[in-house]
């Protein structure tokens, strides 16, 4: 079926579906659903489609999101049975209805189902979440690099969750396609509701200076480097606690650590919360560890709640936290370089105090409102404008 974008007026509700590998633990994930969430149902009809169901994040759509899930669980070898078909056979498999634009919001499947679509006069848009180095880690869902290139190409707009994944991602892959910046959408009042719960009693303990990491537990958020970086301050005296929230494969490594080096009263693994916020807040220090990162929203909800925040340099920090670290502290990317930043924050206190205030400050830049809007602004100018 054709449409006549001519005729969209704002009378007529934009039709758009955003299509995600699922609903999981994530950051992506979590965002997608704060963005849908509080977009303008009177601009537009919104539906969003996981290639696989079961997430935890599905329960927090409002349950006028249209929601549906291709397959009810993730299987083994999905993304090689995927590639035997080509993104437009995808597609036609997967895709059902018609939309004025839909959305691949996430890099690697997402987007090359989504490239596959037929409709010319569908507005077609792909999100990139990541850093992506090389042409071969960004075409790694695709048959070749050469089809990467092809299909990236299909879409009207690429959007880069930070100017490092963009300019990182354009590097890349030579794409000719207009690629703009637009930051993660947080549900900022929400959160700093949810800030001020309480949590268990005895969980935290007085004099202890309590750091705080939040993400999937997967090798490259680099939570073994903060769990070794906690066992040598403690050697040194500092009395620090780590409380880790999430899950993932790295859980048993870290546990194991944890009991082997005698820090079970300084490290405290709280698994999946459904209100991090809450631990959050009442910590002296968000630290961000990880290898590689998009455009981290753990940390920007650490700043929303007042949280400081000490990270290593991955894509998005310098933007988030200053060039000169106005806002936060950013360090070289390394475990020595890490530990250098929060021992220098635990010996001088006043130091502490002050990125307080700034991540209070720096922490309403990222008001719901803000980033959604930009996110509408965008989508509206696709449907009015094309390219």
């Amino acid at each position: 079926m054709q449409k006549d974008n001519s005729q969209i007026s704002s009378f007529h509700k934009i039709k758009i579906l955003f299509l995600i590998h699922d609903l999981g633990h994530g950051g992506a994930e979590k965002v997608l659903v704060n963005l849908v969430n509080n977009m303008d149902r009177s601009k537009f009809d919104i539906s969003v489609t996981a290639l696989f169901g079961g997430g935890v994040n599905e329960q927090f759509l409002k349950p006028d999101i249209h929601y549906r899930a291709i397959f009810s669980r993730t299987f083994r070898g999905n993304s090689h049975i995927m590639k035997l078909l080509s993104p437009r056979q995808l597609h036609k498999l997967l895709i059902k209805g018609t939309y004025d634009i839909e959305v691949a919001y996430l890099e690697g499947p997402a987007s090359r189902i989504i490239s596959g679509c037929s409709d010319r006069e569908t507005k077609l848009v792909s999100w990139i979440h990541t850093e992506l180095r090389s042409a071969e880690a960004a075409a790694c869902s695709f048959r070749s690099v050469r089809e990467a290139v092809s299909c990236y190409n299909r879409f009207n707009r690429i959007i880069g969750v930070s100017e490092e994944v963009r300019r990182t991602f354009l590097k890349a892959l030579p794409v000719k396609v207009p690629m703009q910046v637009l930051y993660n959408t947080n549900e900022s009042a929400v959160i700093v509701q949810q800030s001020k719960e309480a949590v268990d009693v005895g969980l935290f303990q007085d004099g202890e200076i309590k750091l705080v990491g939040v993400g999937k537990l997967l090798k490259h958020k680099g939570f073994d480097r903060m769990v070794r970086i906690v066992k040598r301050l403690n050697s040194e005296g500092y009395p620090v606690h780590l409380y880790v929230l999430g899950v993932g494969p790295l859980r048993d490594k870290l546990e194991r650590y944890r009991v082997e080096n005698h820090l079970e009263r300084k490290i405290t693994l709280l698994g999946y919360q459904t209100n991090p916020y809450k631990y959050v807040s009442k910590c002296d220090l968000f630290v961000c560890a990880s290898f590689a990162e998009g455009f981290s929203t753990a940390a920007t909800e650490a700043l929303i709640v007042g949280t400081p925040v000490c990270t290593v340099e991955v894509s998005g920090m310098k933007e988030m936290l200053g060039e000169h670290n106005e806002w936060g502290v950013v360090t070289e990317n390394s475990e020595e370089a890490l530990y250098q930043g929060i021992k220098d924050l635990l010996d001088h206190p006043d130091k502490l105090t002050h990125y307080k205030e700034k991540a209070i400050e720096r922490g309403k830049t990222f008001s719901t409102e803000n980033t959604v809007r930009a996110v509408e602004d965008m989508l509206l100018k696709l449907i009015h404008k094309g390219k």
